[in-house]
């Protein structure tokens, strides 16, 4: 099964793997990073392998695909997107993304997903695409309503990090949405 590769003006989506360990852990164990991802900042490289290494199990499992985020021009790894509980028996998946600091406010990330949903909607065949976000993530929450997802509703204690459980908020675009 050949890893779907995706490419925009500006990026490459490629399969994350050992060679992104260093950058991936650069990227997730800065706390502003994380604050609102749903997991504690990683800690060390064993950490970011051990995480690069279930990408591939999930993928191999068809339960998700993540992406790394390139930067065509200079081959910089600056972040991941991909799809969480993904089901194409029941065409939907949620999308998740980060990116480093150094790169946000580029409209990378919005580059990034609007591939990722063509793809999901058009190849895989999607008809629902979820995200989770916490209701203080005002950048994910901007993001989001301007791809056209909708605001559904508040799942009451549904992440858990920094030892306590936190509300989330439940967003989703249709394939017949989608434009």
């Amino acid at each position: 099964m050949k890893f779907p590769e995706l490419k925009t003006s500006r990026l490459k989506l490629v399969q994350v793997n050992e060679e992104h360990v260093r950058s991936y852990f650069e990227i997730m164990s800065k706390y502003e990073v994380t604050k609102y991802y749903g997991m504690d900042s990683l800690r060390n490289m064993d950490e970011a392998l051990k995480m690069v290494d279930s990408f591939q199990k999930t993928y191999e499992s068809k339960k998700g695909i993540r992406w790394g985020i390139v930067i065509k021009d200079t081959d910089d790894f600056v972040g991941t997107l991909g799809l969480n509980n993904l089901s194409t028996w029941s065409k939907k998946a949620e999308i998740g993304y980060e990116l480093h600091p150094s790169h946000w406010n580029q409209g990378i990330t919005t580059e990034a997903v609007k591939e990722v949903l063509r793809y999901s909607f058009e190849d895989l065949e999607l008809f629902r695409m979820g995200a989770v976000t916490y209701p203080q993530n005002e950048v994910s929450i901007q993001l989001l309503s301007r791809l056209g997802f909708s605001k559904e509703g508040l799942l009451r204690g549904y992440l858990y990090q920094n030892n306590q459980s936190h509300d989330a908020l439940i967003f989703s675009l249709l394939r017949t949405e989608w434009t």
